[in-house]
């Protein structure tokens, strides 16, 4: 029969503590390592919540509330109103709704219209600037000015320059090249909606221009000397191999360039004023309104809630259309 002394017992458990002690530093410094970018990150995360959710969180309450002029030194004690806000909102026979109706439907051309033609100029620009040529950097600097500036430095311009009187536009259509019986208003009436439509073209093509060219950059050129050998012309190349091969820059693009310009706000805002007219009557503006015109802000909270829904649909159905094309064009 054997006796073990504590001596024995300890033994065992002293020669293995270095051991543990190693492991547990080697775990408290992974830890460290992993937990550190989102100590970095922290700052920015807290940021966010301070500038985009704690306001988006108080307008979807004020939302629920009867919130007037009358309440807007302490909002906290306007009375609930439920979904009185969202109904009226909707009801699309009485003025209110109505009148939303047709602020989105105007949003919706107007976003159709300016997405279509910022993408097809910044293409096609891009495209031509593949090739090689004297003053290619120049002219690239130069297409990226209107992107560049400030948006009311920008828009600003574009007042003066759409002015009845002294403006340069009447002055090339109407005094320079004849187009046009007499000087037409541009910031005012149907003609509205066109100037506001060239001014978003104006400073957005070049966004377009930009990240199409950076996907150009991925498209390797023997490609297209292939292509050449096999006797494909240049609408057949950009047919065949450029718009196939920018399709997930293209979807990634149409996607922001149709959220920024659904809700822009400072173009119409800048060009014609707080109260923009009927045939340029954007949503963004139109809730403004209903919000800081009107003061109605519970009204206009319902909107602005109606309308964060409506986009989240939107993105929500585009990336699912778009991931189950790419799953198919993968197989």
């Amino acid at each position: 029969m054997t006796t073990t002394t504590p001596e024995a017992v300890e033994h065992p458990v002293r020669k293995s503590s270095p051991g543990a002690a190693s492991g547990s530093r080697r775990r408290t410094g992974r830890i460290r390592r992993i937990g550190l970018p989102y100590l970095l990150l922290l700052p920015a995360l807290i940021l966010e919540l301070l500038v985009h959710l704690v306001p988006m969180v108080i307008g979807i309450v004020m939302s629920f509330k009867e919130l007037t002029q009358f309440y807007i030194r302490d909002w906290g004690t306007a009375p609930w109103s439920g979904f009185d806000n969202y109904r009226m909102s909707v009801d699309f026979d009485a003025p209110v709704g109505e009148a939303l109706l047709h602020s989105f439907f105007v949003t919706v051309g107007f976003t159709l219209l300016s997405v279509g033609l910022c993408w097809l100029i910044g293409t096609a620009a891009a495209i031509f600037m593949q090739d090689i040529f004297r003053g290619r950097g120049l002219l690239r600097a130069l297409f990226l000015v209107p992107y560049a500036l400030p948006v009311y430095a920008a828009v600003i311009t574009w007042v003066f320059m759409f002015q009845h009187d002294n403006g340069l536009v009447n002055h090339v259509l109407h005094d320079q090249l004849h187009l046009t019986d007499k000087p037409s208003f541009w910031l005012i009436g149907d003609n509205s909606f066109w100037a506001l439509l060239t001014v978003s073209v104006w400073k957005g093509w070049p966004f377009a221009f930009l990240i199409v060219m950076a996907g150009l950059q991925n498209i390797p050129r023997e490609l297209y000397e292939a292509a050449a050998l096999d006797g494909a012309g240049v609408w057949q190349q950009i047919r065949r191999i450029t718009l196939p091969s920018l399709r997930p820059v293209n979807q990634v693009l149409v996607l922001v360039l149709f959220l920024w310009t659904f809700n822009d706000f400072n173009t119409p805002y800048v060009l014609f004023g707080k109260a923009a007219p009927e045939a340029a009557d954007l949503i963004s503006v139109h809730i403004y309104q209903a919000s800081f015109v009107t003061w109605n802000f519970g009204t206009g909270s319902a909107m602005s809630v109606l309308l964060l829904l409506f986009l989240l649909l939107v993105t929500g159905v585009y990336l699912a259309l778009t991931s189950r094309g790419r799953r198919a064009a993968d197989v």
